[in-house]
């Protein structure tokens, strides 16, 4: 694969800058113009009476909810370590990271037998896939909607040499802005790369696992200044 350089970031902030702060570190140059943004849905503190442990399958979840609610006596589990991070930087002690996706999630959640439950599950009003229905018949869960993804209506960059799609929400998006003949898209899974499709002109590649350490290393090594 012919090395790259230029690479656009379309996830919503702040999560971008984190991702091109990555980059920039590694050698590429990131170009921010993030295909979604996230809206908060405003509502009171969440009532926790009978909530055993939460879940959260973001950190965008983490944020949202920590800024509810001063209460962190609770077990939190997430869907990956990144996620896992801003639960202990928010102020979690008991936090237990599945380092996969969603289905690592529920397998980790599973495991821990029905007594895990009753179980919240802070995050997106439409989220990439719906936790409380893998878990139906082994643990007790309920999603709290507390924030939306919206489009931004961004254009694409006038020059980028690949681009990385964290999200199916982000692929639809970035599908609807195509076609790109021939460019390079690393998603960070099969499931976030599928709204994708053919159509789009893009070259796709996966991350081996489904975290930005993998999606980042399938970038290879940049293309060196001379």
């Amino acid at each position: 694969m012919t090395a790259i350089r230029r690479i656009w970031v379309t996830r919503a902030e702040p999560g971008a800058t984190r991702t091109a702060d990555r980059l920039t570190a590694l050698g590429f140059e990131p170009v921010i113009a993030p295909l979604l943004a996230t809206r908060s849905i405003p509502q009171a503190a969440p009532d926790l009476t009978g909530v055993a442990a939460l879940a959260f399958t973001s950190a965008n979840g983490v944020a949202a909810f920590a800024s509810l609610t001063s209460d962190r006596t609770r077990p939190v589990f997430t869907v990956g370590d990144a996620t896992a991070g801003a639960a202990r930087t928010a102020g979690f002690a008991r936090v237990q990271s599945a380092s996969g996706d969603l289905d690592s999630l529920a397998a980790l959640l599973s495991a821990q037998g029905p007594a895990v439950g009753p179980l919240l599950v802070p995050g997106a009003l439409e989220p990439a896939g719906d936790l409380p229905a893998l878990l139906r018949d082994r643990v007790e869960a309920r999603a709290l909607p507390l924030y939306e993804a919206v489009e931004t209506g961004a254009a694409a960059p006038a020059a980028f040499d690949a681009v990385l799609v964290h999200s199916a929400r982000a692929a639809r998006a970035l599908a609807a802005l195509g076609p790109f003949a021939g460019q390079l898209a690393f998603a960070l899974s099969a499931a976030a790369a599928d709204p994708l499709g053919d159509r789009s002109g893009l070259e796709i590649r996966l991350a081996l696992t489904p975290d930005e350490n993998a999606l980042l290393a399938a970038l290879g090594n940049p293309l060196r200044r001379v």
